[in-house]
């Protein structure tokens, strides 16, 4: 019974470390309205800074994405750390937009290291009977640390001094706690190798996953870049159409929206995957129209709205996904088949966010956001449909 007690110890601690790390990627959030006063860039200079976040967790994916496997999972997760105290340094020492971008690139490294080492380790160090519970803590500890970032740096913004710099250093003290964490964890991978050892993921499809893969692929698509457009416009749309010039405000509703992912993930093991993925389906759909309403209407209780049902549609349409074509994937295909998942999910990310960025010049910003729902109506709509037609039949 001691010896349980350790272990949950240990894999909660696992949790709040994973959640330390996810917060510092969302922290910039509801700053960027600060940052475009103070060093002069356009809407479309926001989105490409909050794509380089994106694009370098697609990077570290593919190249090492299963380093802890190798290395053990202890120095993934202080190399990830280091990489979010780099961050936290350079939005510190920001004089200007390349500072900013750098802050980002290290913030998406750090992501895309802890992203499956974390969560690998915290099944690890639960008790063998524990690993539903565990489940929840690493879904809980991902989700819940994007949703703590825009909330932390929003409060601080609006209520204390200093707001483009007291965030990041109380997320800097954060990282060093949690370092001082990881080193006294016990490492659960056996057999190390050396760091060159590591060799780039290569995404593979087998043929009997790819009936799956495809609307499960969709809606993740669709899923990350509702998040995506919120993370980084959603303050500008506050403040330009709705007049709310609050970073409270701002952080809140992007929390909103990953609190309420958590929710619809844990609601994954009540409906069934082969539910939970079409519901998802019609819960991003919900979430876009009313976003587009918010839009159209310039009102914010269809943004919390939108942001509440969204997410979770996200929530479940993600985590069904997941469930899904790893359930559908051979043994020896699967870290390479959720790589693939996680690829895709974020270029929605990434791709999107850019497109509305470059639209906002020539038709403004609720223009360019009705462009993006109708799109991404589009899409989930299909994914939808297919999936009433063929429900997936998967075990997980």
């Amino acid at each position: 019974m001691d010896g349980d007690r350790r272990r949950w110890r240990q894999c909660v601690l696992t949790g709040a470390v994973f959640a330390v790390c996810m917060t510092g990627t969302t922290l910039p959030t509801p700053l960027y309205g600060m940052y475009q006063e103070k060093f002069s860039f356009s809407e479309l200079t926001v989105t490409v800074v909050f794509a380089v976040y994106a694009f370098a967790v697609i990077g570290v994916l593919l190249l090492a994405g299963d380093a802890s496997d190798t290395v053990g999972r202890r120095p993934v997760l202080l190399a990830g750390l280091g990489c979010a105290a780099g961050s936290a340094v350079c939005f510190l020492s920001a004089t200007g937009l390349p500072w900013l971008y750098a802050g980002r690139l290290l913030s998406g490294l750090s992501a895309g290291l802890f992203t499956g080492a974390a969560t690998a380790y915290v099944l690890e160090l639960a008790p063998e009977r524990g690993k539903g519970r565990a489940t929840f803590v690493a879904t809980a500890a991902n989700m819940g640390g994007l949703g703590c970032g825009p909330l932390l740096a929003g409060l601080l913004a609006q209520y204390a001094p200093w707001p483009l710099y007291l965030p990041f250093a109380v997320h800097l003290v954060l990282v060093a706690g949690s370092a001082v964490v990881v080193l006294g964890l016990p490492e659960t991978v056996r057999e190390r190798g050396p760091l060159r050892a590591v060799r780039p993921q290569r995404p593979g499809l087998p043929a009997q996953v790819r009936p799956v893969f495809g609307p499960a692929a969709i809606a993740s698509f669709v899923g990350f870049a509702l998040f995506g457009v919120f993370t980084s416009v959603s303050p500008a749309f506050l403040a330009q159409s709705l007049d709310v010039h609050s970073p409270a405000v701002g952080g809140l509703l992007v929390a909103l929206a990953f609190f309420s992912s958590t929710a619809g993930q844990l609601a994954v093991g009540r409906v069934g995957v082969g539910r939970s993925l079409p519901l998802g389906c019609a819960g991003l759909l919900g979430g876009l129209a009313l976003l587009a309403g918010a839009l159209h209407w310039e009102l914010l209780v269809l943004v919390a709205l939108s942001a509440l049902v969204g997410g979770c549609g996200q929530g479940l349409a993600f985590r069904g996904a997941l469930a899904a074509v790893a359930g559908a994937a051979p043994e020896d295909r699967r870290a390479a088949v959720i790589s693939t998942l996680f690829v895709v999910a974020y270029c929605g990310i990434s791709v999107p966010v850019i497109g509305v960025g470059l639209l906002v010049g020539p038709v403004g910003l609720e223009g360019a956001g009705l462009v993006f729902i109708a799109c991404m109506a589009l899409l989930v709509s299909a994914a939808g449909a297919y999936l009433l037609r063929r429900p997936v039949r998967t075990v997980g």
